[in-house]
């Protein structure tokens, strides 16, 4: 329900305004703690633990029928501008049917050049620019590595343990 206060501010926004609305809004806005249509209250409650979001995203999971994964030492989420979201011994839960996958655990975000060259095995065609680029500024001097023909696009290169190898061929 509204309280009268919510009421009085909409009929005010309705009919010319005898009380200036924006100052109105203003001291409304200050003393609104959670977004529209919360109580007004100076004072933030403060909850203990978040179990009850974690229940409810343990329900939902459920309803969706995920299973646990067992056994993933790592996961790594590779973004666009060449950070990677690096887990260390996650819970991964999978709904393939529901297309959902689930990582959690204690996560750090990372930048790429601090992963070699251990992860060089998980990067995809999509790293490779990255990685390009990592090895150019890696190597002192040195030619940059050529460019591989437009046909040779689509392999998969060879798994090498030492990348400024991989890049200089």
């Amino acid at each position: 329900g509204h309280s009268g206060a919510q009421a009085a501010a909409a009929a005010a926004a309705e009919r010319p305004p005898a009380m200036n609305a924006e100052k109105l809004a203003k001291m409304a806005a200050q003393v609104r703690t959670g977004g529209k249509g919360s109580v007004r209250r100076k004072k933030k409650a403060i909850h203990k633990t978040t179990t009850t979001d974690d229940k409810r995203l343990q329900n939902t999971l459920k309803r969706l029928g995920v299973n646990n994964i067992p056994a993933i030492e790592e996961v790594n989420l590779f973004k666009d501008n060449g950070t990677v979201i690096h887990f260390n011994n996650p819970k991964v839960q999978a709904s393939i049917a529901a297309n959902t996958y689930v990582v959690s655990g204690h996560a750090e975000t990372k930048k790429l050049q601090d992963l070699l060259p251990g992860i060089i095995n998980q990067l995809g065609p999509d790293n490779l620019a990255n990685l390009k680029k990592l090895a150019e500024t890696y190597q002192s001097g040195g030619a940059p590595p050529p460019t591989a023909g437009a046909d040779d696009d689509e392999d998969v290169p060879d798994l090498v343990d030492n990348f400024e190898e991989a890049a200089s061929k």
